[in-house]
Parts: structure tokens; sequence; C-alpha cells
């Protein structure tokens, strides 16, 4: 369930990550800080990092498990542009 709303976020924010058409993205000025937050997040909660910040224990809960490695390419893709965005936004 959070893999698939990650990938929502990612594939209306940046549809080149997706696979996508520019022409399919929805303008990320739509989107807040905090649904910026979640689809970073997301991506990492999936497969089961374990999270210290106790905004994301709350929303992703405090379960962790293996495998702990590197996201794969397009995750880190994923990440890599939200946290542009966030960053150009002044999220914190």
């Amino acid at each position: 369930m959070i893999r698939r709303i990650a990938r929502r976020f990612l594939t209306t924010l940046f549809p080149a990550v997706a696979g996508l058409s520019p022409a399919v993205a929805q303008n990320d000025r739509d989107l807040s800080c905090d649904e910026l937050w979640y689809a970073r997040n997301a991506i990492y909660a999936d497969p089961g990092y374990c999270f210290e910040a106790r905004r994301a224990q709350r929303v992703f809960g405090r379960n962790c498990f293996p495998p702990y490695g590197p996201l794969p390419a397009s995750d880190e893709r994923g990440v890599a542009a939200i946290q542009h965005r966030e960053r150009r936004y002044g999220c914190r």
C-alpha cells in the first residue's frame, strides 16, 4: 500500500522517473510540503526502513525489517527529485 501511494506521488510529480511523458504531470505546486515529505518517506518505509524521527514513526510505524540495503536506483532518483522540490519550496 505504501509503495502504491509513493508511486502515485512520483508519477504525478516526476513523470520521467516513472517513464511517463511530462505532459502527464500534475502541477507540483498543488502539493504541500507535508505531501512531499510523505511521498519521500513512503519510499523508505516500503522496504522496511527503520525511522528514528518521531513524526515518521507515528506515520509509518516503528516496525522495520530486512533487507536494510540501499534503495533501487529508480527509488533513489525519486527521493532526490522530491528532496529537490522540498528545498526549492523551503520545506523543513
